[in-house]
């Protein structure tokens, strides 16, 4: 009994911190198990998987493909002997001038335009056609931006229609929709009968105000809700069509692109290194341009060793 004794009020004052710890216990673990667990605030899921009346319009020239896809494929028809070398060093320096002067001269414009018509004029649809696939491995495919290409790729994920929007030809420009897996394309038409080329437009070249309408126009025939939308380009030329959807990117922009993206808080992804984007001052776009001068200050070249 002694021991008993002993032990006793050790065991009751022990018992009483105990009862004290353990019920402090209980109620922490019984609030704790009925809070929910804090939520860190994270941006709205986009693109919207399953959202079928959105979709993606992306500009091509310098926004999915380095360079301007018309260059690449007057590079592919030259090869192919369309045209003659005088030809070639004339289409460079047109497309070198609007690339570093980045704006587009009136006359210029006119004068690619007609250049390029003549090229064509009198061969059938098809043959272009085949012409493009074969180009678009020899000059094009390497040229993809994989960046742009994942974010194309993201909408298509998410179940959604992709469509490019370009001034290239229509038919150069669903080739190259193709072959990325992309819904289809929107391009400047030339005019056709009974499969040959007539070297007239349908209309004027799908560039500046004019893909916005074409935009308009598709996604109203699709049932889409521009505001769902998102368009993507790396030009200023480009701000009518990615002012119409509630998610414009700009992507390797150029200076006024870049401002005006700032000035409205758009999205920016640059997927140039830093001295591809400077090797001609900026306007970014001016990849092309680098090219080009480069073709017709070689061809002027040759010509003066002669």
């Amino acid at each position: 009994m002694a021991a008993l004794g002993w032990l006793t009020p050790r065991r009751r004052s022990a018992t009483a911190r105990s009862v004290l710890a353990g019920e402090a216990s209980a109620e922490a673990a019984r609030k704790s198990s009925q809070e929910a667990p804090p939520v860190t605030p994270t941006e709205p899921e986009f693109p919207v998987i399953g959202d079928d009346r959105a979709a993606a319009f992306f500009d091509l020239d310098n926004t999915v493909m380095q360079g301007a896809a018309l260059f690449h494929f007057g590079r592919g028809l030259y090869k192919r002997k369309f045209f003659e070398t005088r030809d070639l060093a004339k289409f460079a320096w047109q497309q070198a001038w609007f690339r570093l002067a980045g704006v587009e001269d009136p006359e210029h414009m006119q004068d690619a335009r007609d250049s390029a018509l003549s090229i064509v004029k009198g061969h059938r649809v098809a043959e272009l056609e085949s012409i493009g696939e074969e180009i678009y491995d020899e000059y094009m495919a390497d040229r993809i931006w994989p960046g742009t290409r994942a974010l194309a790729q993201a909408h298509l994920d998410a179940g959604q229609k992709v469509w490019l929007v370009t001034a290239a030809p229509v038919e150069i420009a669903q080739v190259i929709a193709r072959r990325l897996g992309l819904t289809g394309a929107l391009g400047t038409v030339a005019e056709s009968l009974d499969g040959v080329y007539t070297g007239k437009l349908v209309g004027e070249p799908l560039h500046g105000p004019a893909k916005a309408e074409a935009v308009r126009a598709l996604a109203a025939a699709e049932g889409l809700d521009l505001s769902r939308c998102a368009a993507y380009s790396d030009s200023h030329n480009d701000i009518p069509m990615l002012s119409l959807v509630g998610h414009p990117y700009a992507i390797n922009p150029d200076a006024k692109l870049r401002r005006h993206a700032r000035e409205k808080d758009w999205r920016l992804r640059d997927y140039r290194t830093g001295r591809k984007a400077a090797k001609v001052g900026i306007p970014a776009a001016a990849g092309v341009g680098a090219v080009a001068g480069g073709t017709a200050a070689a061809i002027a070249l040759s010509r003066r060793r002669r």
